[in-house]
């Protein structure tokens, strides 16, 4: 039996809205699954980039093992006693100096010139000459030791300060006790019993070409 207008025309009428509901369903988007793998790899990079910074702050912004510089009116907390600089006149060669301590830091000494040249002296150097250096921003390292075993470990720990070349004067030194060591900077002075290798490269980094009214190596 044919169907009636009525029938095709609700026929037509409910396609169109299945055509319609198919069209909306397809335009309307979809919600997007989360994808895990880069939320986590985007954490894990935003905590690298936050910890360089922070480790940069550390190794820039404080000390890291190296050694701060100081000056005789500021030395590095801990390292090496304080000398008050009072007169650094030149006197002529072979005039003795009182200083005011022995080892000296600082005082009068002999002209330019006369200043020693950078190395180790077992045979020991003046103290108006070695003053000089002091005054260039030299180390001088002064000591009485006795055992030659002991006397090579202190040109050991010498020999391994890359800064000493240009800065250190290393002297055997009887005005001070036996078994001591004496590394001295323009107005501070480190004493020791024995050789602390790493003591005296800490020295030298804090204050070599850094005290002393002037800096020349020597």
């Amino acid at each position: 039996m044919p169907e009636s207008k009525g029938r095709r025309r609700r026929g037509r009428q409910g396609g169109s809205g299945s055509r319609s509901g198919r069209d909306l369903s397809i335009a309307r988007p979809g919600r997007r699954k989360t994808n895990y793998w880069y939320v986590a790899a985007s954490a894990i990079i935003a905590v690298l980039v936050i910890g360089g910074f922070a480790i940069g702050g550390l190794n820039f912004g404080g000390s890291s093992g190296v050694a701060q510089t100081g000056s005789a009116e500021a030395p590095v907390e801990g390292l090496g006693e304080i000398h008050t600089v009072t007169t650094y006149e030149h006197v002529p060669v072979g005039d003795v100096v009182d200083y005011a301590s022995y080892p000296p830091t600082s005082g009068d000494h002999w002209p330019p010139g006369e200043q020693s040249a950078c190395g180790f002296y077992e045979g020991g150097l003046d103290d108006e000459r070695i003053v000089h250096n002091l005054e260039h921003g030299n180390i001088v390292i002064s000591y009485n030791l006795i055992d030659p075993e002991t006397i090579d470990q202190l040109r050991d720990a010498m020999d391994d300060v890359g800064l000493a070349q240009s800065w250190g004067v290393a002297r055997s030194y009887d005005k001070m006790p036996e078994g001591q060591v004496a590394v001295a900077a323009w107005g501070v002075i480190d004493t020791m019993d024995g050789v602390d290798a790493e003591r005296i490269k800490i020295f030298f980094e804090a204050y070599s070409g850094n005290l002393g009214p002037e800096q020349l190596p020597c």
